[in-house]
């Protein structure tokens, strides 16, 4: 990478960080956008419930079916349920989670504060008094800070439910003794970290998203660029705090 490349992308991070300390000052000053929030919520939330869903469901499925014969290889198929919990709370349920969020959630905020910027509604509502940033950006952060840990668990528990699907393709297995097999495998070193980290997940396509939004330039092109970075940047983003919180975890003996 060129100097000016380097240069280039300090000052985008520089930028996105300066972004972030302006929402938390914005953010405890009231007033509070208390109607917009709930509505955020709704839409990030509620009409990412069916995607997630469906994706968890097939994860857990796709993950049981695939990990049966290696696990047959060595007579150890009675561990199925433990292996797939363990794997799916720990990381795969977070982090595919969040990179969907991510291209559905990040790409919509992106574009939708884009095309507001050019076409001068954000001027608009400045003109007119409205804190355009806390109505808009604030509200948006928090939606996706708040409702990225249901999603989570939500897409935990839907994949689980596939697994034990796909266990008894093969096998007969009571839910009971399935549930039994998961929870023996499971700890709350397992749950809290993989919870917390869904927290900054949420949080990094917010801000990413309108952050790219809210400065996107050049017309209805800069909407398209925004929408594209938006998604690229705050998966970028996602195995990153993956990676740090693995090893703050490990550090902490959690692991």
């Amino acid at each position: 990478m060129k100097s000016g490349k380097w240069v280039a992308f300090l000052e985008e991070v520089g930028a996105i960080g300066n972004f972030a300390g302006r929402f938390f000052r914005e953010g405890l000053k009231p007033r509070y956008e208390w109607q917009e929030l709930f509505r955020q919520c709704y839409i990030i939330g509620y009409k990412s419930l069916p995607l997630v869903g469906i994706t968890a469901a097939i994860m857990g499925l796709v993950l049981t079916v695939q990990s049966r014969p290696t696990l047959a290889e060595f007579g150890a198929e009675s561990w199925l349920p433990a292996m797939v919990a363990v794997s799916v709370v720990r990381e795969i349920g977070p982090v595919i989670t969040a990179l969907i969020c991510a291209g559905k959630i990040g790409s919509s905020i992106g574009a939708e504060l884009g095309s507001m910027k050019v076409t001068e509604q954000i001027d608009a509502m400045e003109v007119s008094g409205t804190n355009p940033f806390k109505y808009l950006v604030v509200t948006r952060v928090m939606a996706t800070t708040l409702m990225l840990p249901v999603l989570v668990i939500i897409a935990d528990l839907l994949a689980l439910y596939a697994s034990y699907l796909g266990v008894n393709i093969k096998d007969a297995v009571s839910f009971k003794l399935y549930i039994n097999q998961v929870f023996d495998a499971l700890a709350y070193s397992d749950f809290v970290p993989a919870f917390v980290k869904s927290y900054f997940f949420g949080f990094a396509i917010g801000i990413v998203g309108c952050y790219k939004g809210y400065h996107s330039m050049k017309g209805t092109e800069g909407v398209g660029h925004s929408a594209n970075s938006s998604v690229v940047i705050a998966s970028l983003l996602i195995f990153v705090i993956d990676l740090i919180a693995v090893q703050f975890t490990d550090m902490l003996g959690l692991n």
